[in-house]
């Protein structure tokens, strides 16, 4: 969805999350000085149990003069617009509206569309909205305020910028021009007396799991906001990788889950634990859930939360596999040898770009990847935009260089990112085109249990694999393990006789 679509109506109503948190308000706030420049009748509302009371919220909301209002009831306004969250679901106050039009990054069974704009693989709203406006020609830097609450959506959901995966919050980073003394304020900003004691409370009753390291605590009730930031907290404990604090509110229970270890994801551990019952998600360090109270006595009868939520996290646990490549395969006798179709690929030499040596970022739909430039490492390009580092003495093996551009769409243009000066290079000006020569052997076999695999090339984040995903690893080198998703493989593989 371009915001250009939505230029044809006068009346906009933007509407966040009930409770809503730094990177709804954010999004919110810049989308309505947009329409409001183009002279649209907009206002900026929320809904909900209760108005804001997270003081770091509210002095956001003071000192970049947001204009935002609580309500209980609207008047079916010509276009209901709905931000980092989705229209129909539990945590937005449903109001009739004549259009609806979406913006969200959470992952939901929703798609994008004429009117919805969602991108789960984005850390936060405000990124997306960044974007947007970028694509529009509008100038978030016009206004201070615009720009930091920007980035202060983005810094909060991706707790404070160590979650960020997406080639485009490295853009946005760059760009902003902020007001960091008011950032600084907003950070540290977060507790009030009263709730600093109830934190307080919450982590003295903890229960602890040795095996797993993992800690499960129930809290007073309290702002949802600070069941997070008690999980902040518990985490900096030594012992403890992953923590799930809950309280009881109205109509159920609040979730809040951290992690620290890069197998268990916080957004599936929550998902997985609010399965059925309530809904739950978020991103790779933390995460939040609804549990339904109805739902839960109906499934659970008068099995306690806490219990509840240990049965529930042994059987998380038990869902899937996880394989170190450091570490090898443990079973080769279980996989089948396939060698690459004679499709093209492209490849990139990294010294066509940088001089030997140079620490670059390669900007990916995965992420960044690290790649210091050398003679003997290239940067392969696969036929679906997967990208993916190889070493020269393989890549001699295994392709023949046509010596021709490679040139093809993607859903994101690919980019090298100079680290010492910064400076930012498209990738795919640079790539040729390579075909198979039949020595690209590897083997393989399907997937028959979730799998999670960390690579010879990244140890902090894994590959995740699910049935009908293939584990491979290249043929003798048991130690370069990775996933390969099931349709790129079936268009990439074909099995050796």
């Amino acid at each position: 969805m371009k915001l250009s679509t939505l230029d044809r109506y006068n009346e906009i109503v933007i509407q966040l999350h009930d409770n809503p948190d730094a990177d709804a308000v954010g999004s919110g706030y810049a989308l309505y000085r947009y329409f409001q420049d183009k002279g649209k009748r907009v206002r900026l509302i929320y809904g909900g149990r209760m108005e804001i009371t997270k003081s770091n919220i509210l002095l956001m909301i003071k000192e970049m003069e947001i204009p935002v209002e609580y309500v209980k009831s609207l008047e079916n306004p010509e276009l209901l617009l709905t931000v980092d969250c989705q229209y129909g679901e539990g945590n937005v106050t449903y109001f009739e509206a004549e259009n609806i039009a979406i913006i969200d990054h959470h992952n939901t069974e929703k798609s994008s569309d004429e009117m919805a704009e969602i991108r789960s693989n984005i850390v936060s709203c405000a990124t997306i909205v960044f974007d947007m406006l970028r694509n529009e020609g509008y100038d978030v830097n016009k206004d201070i305020n615009i720009a930091t609450a920007l980035y202060y959506g983005l810094f909060m959901d991706s707790n404070e910028l160590s979650e960020m995966r997406h080639p485009l919050e490295m853009d946005m980073l760059e760009y902003l021009n902020i007001d960091k003394t008011l950032v600084n304020r907003l950070t540290h900003a977060n507790f009030t007396l009263q709730e600093l004691e109830t934190a307080g409370i919450a982590m003295i009753r903890y229960s602890y799991d040795e095996n797993k390291r993992l800690s499960i605590i129930k809290s007073n009730p309290c702002d949802p906001n600070i069941l997070g930031l008690v999980g902040d907290l518990i985490l900096q404990v030594d012992s403890i990788d992953v923590c799930i604090i809950f309280n009881e509110c109205s109509g159920g229970y609040k979730l809040s889950v951290r992690s620290c270890v890069p197998d268990v994801a916080a957004s599936e551990m929550a998902e997985y634990l609010t399965r059925d019952i309530g809904n739950g998600g978020g991103h790779l360090n933390k995460a939040g859930g609804f549990i339904s109270k109805a739902k839960f006595v109906q499934k659970y009868d008068d099995m306690s939360m806490e219990a509840y939520l240990f049965s529930k996290v042994e059987e998380y646990y038990d869902t899937y596999d996880v394989i170190y490549s450091k570490n090898g395969i443990d079973n080769p006798q279980d996989f089948e040898t396939y060698k690459k179709k004679p499709n093209i690929y492209g490849f990139v030499k990294t010294t066509d770009i940088f001089s030997d040596g140079t620490e670059c970022n390669v900007r990916t739909l995965e992420g960044d990847m690290s790649v210091r430039a050398s003679e003997e490492i290239y940067l392969m390009i696969g036929y679906f935009g997967e990208i993916y580092p190889i070493e020269k003495k393989n890549f001699d093996k295994k392709y023949e260089i046509l010596d021709e551009k490679f040139e093809k769409k993607f859903d994101y243009q690919p980019s090298v990112r100079a680290v010492k000066d910064n400076r930012t290079y498209e990738l795919l000006p640079y790539a040729k085109q390579c075909k198979s020569s039949g020595g690209a052997r590897i083997c393989a076999r399907l997937i028959d249990k979730p799998t999670k695999v960390f690579s010879k090339w990244n140890y902090e984040t894994y590959m995740y694999g699910d049935k009908g995903d293939y584990l491979c690893y290249t043929y003798g080198d048991e130690c370069d393990v990775y996933i390969v998703k099931g349709d790129v493989f079936k268009y990439t593989y074909e099995k050796v006789n």
